[in-house]
């Protein structure tokens, strides 16, 4: 017999073992469309992590999300009201409570919060604000609290980090300041076409290193022919002896090659610090190597969490 035990489940029996309760001395909380990730923090660390990804900001509606967060975090209340500290698309206008952005120039942290409306006595929910720019249009949510995590370890930093994911940020940095950011639809491009056009006929599974170094540098060089190439993708499978993986690694270099055409004015000579993990920011790292840049890179999750404890601290200071 196979019994399954859900987070709530194994949180119950760590602490009925252990005879303690695994209360947080607050939670943190990173709430983007698609995925909710939890961690009860004690002492400065992270103590337990949830993360759920049927609960993103995507599938809930306003009255849902309450029962969402608690469904998670419960085993970690105690009696007394805890604080929990969430950023990203949970403070959108289509999410929990809409938080106010921050106009650019300014620190990527601070500007701003709102509280959550709950009925549970306990909970006490703050939404960070998000980052806006008036010229070119922009607006970030979750990523200002990532960077404000990076600064706090490298508080001097002068230059570029790049946030590979489904909207990439560029974000230049200035005297512990965000003084402007891009944002790319570069990796919902990518899925979009992969499996909804005619391209999708053509993805296979494998990954061809030098399709992908040779579209990016075709996206660099002409990216007003991305959409001639995209085709070419399509017919060279048809009229031609298909390698595996190169259509995808295809794809994805025409794409981050024409993205990076059009960042290179906030790259091209400046110290990049890519905040990310895995595939995507290795994707972006060796693309930008085979420009001449030398990309550092940095984790994404640390950050989150060092941005979120930043920003509890500057909380209880106010209090």
């Amino acid at each position: 017999m196979r019994i399954t035990l859900d987070f709530a489940d194994v949180s119950r029996f760590i602490n009925a073992m252990s005879g303690t309760a695994a209360y947080a001395e607050w939670i943190a909380v990173d709430w983007g469309t698609s995925n909710l990730r939890a961690w009860a923090m004690r002492d400065g660390e992270p103590m337990m992590e949830a993360s759920r990804l049927d609960k993103g900001m995507g599938a809930l509606t306003p009255d849902q999300f309450e029962p969402a967060l608690l469904e998670m975090v419960e085993p970690w209340l105690g009696g007394a009201k805890m604080t929990i500290v969430a950023c990203g698309m949970v403070g959108a206008r289509q999410g929990w409570a809409e938080a106010p952005y921050a106009a650019v120039p300014c620190p990527p942290v601070g500007a701003g919060t709102v509280k959550a409306p709950v009925t549970d006595p306990r909970l006490d929910v703050i939404i960070l604000s998000g980052l806006s720019q008036i010229s070119p249009p922009d607006v970030m949510r979750g990523e200002e609290t990532q960077i404000a995590g990076y600064l706090a370890g490298d508080p001097d930093f002068d230059g570029i980090l790049c946030l590979p994911g489904t909207h990439t940020k560029w974000v230049q940095i200035s005297a512990g300041e965000v003084v402007s950011f891009r944002t790319y639809m570069t990796g919902e491009l990518f899925a979009l076409i992969s499996k909804q056009s005619v391209l999708r006929h053509s993805m296979d599974e494998g990954w061809e290193e030098d399709a992908f170094l040779a579209a990016v540098r075709d996206g660099m060089a002409d990216p007003q022919a991305l959409a001639g190439r995209f085709f070419g993708i399509r017919a060279g499978g048809l009229v031609g002896e298909a390698i595996p993986g190169a259509a995808k690694a295809r794809l994805s270099g025409l794409l981050i090659g024409a993205e990076l055409a059009a960042a290179k004015p906030y790259w091209l000579g400046q110290r990049i610090v890519l905040l990310g993990d895995g595939r995507l920011a290795g994707l972006y790292s060796r693309a930008l190597s085979a420009e001449g840049a030398a990309p550092e890179t940095a984790d994404v999750t640390h950050a989150t969490l060092t941005g979120l404890t930043a920003a509890y601290e500057k909380l209880k200071e106010a209090t």
